[in-house]
């Protein structure tokens, strides 16, 4: 049996973490990968692909609240951990590794493959003709 070579990763610095609000998002490029990176209200800090798998909206300009997101254009829920939705049908988001080093820095790691921006594309589904569930917390 073959076992498929490990993808290689890269890890970035995305600059201090003061630079990110609490209970905001801020999208970053990562090579030519946009990133949406979140800090939560409790101090912790996600990344995700920058565009929701729904329709495409802007992540990083969403609501988050615990560890759940919400995109700005037709209010689908993510779990910020895992990328799953939450109450509906659509693909899940990428979401990507990352800390916060002594200094205070943001640290993403990302495959190599989507640096150069393969699949990266792909990352969003194809527009959803149902419409969305509205449900609120």
């Amino acid at each position: 049996m073959v076992s498929a070579a490990p993808a290689a990763s890269q890890r970035h610095n995305l600059g201090p973490i003061e630079q990110l609000p609490i209970g905001e998002g801020r999208m970053f490029l990562v090579g030519h990968v946009p990133v949406a990176v979140f800090r939560t209200r409790s101090g912790q800090v996600y990344a995700t692909q920058a565009l929701c798998t729904h329709k495409g909206g802007p992540l990083a300009d969403g609501i988050i609240g615990g560890q759940t997101l919400v995109c700005p254009l037709h209010a689908y829920k993510f779990n910020l951990s895992t990328g799953q939705p939450i109450g509906h049908e659509c693909k899940a988001l990428k979401t990507y590794p990352l800390s916060v080093s002594e200094d205070g820095d943001i640290l993403l790691t990302i495959s190599t493959r989507f640096q150069s921006g393969e699949d990266a594309a792909s990352s969003v589904a194809s527009a959803d003709i149902a419409s969305p569930s509205l449900g609120r917390d």
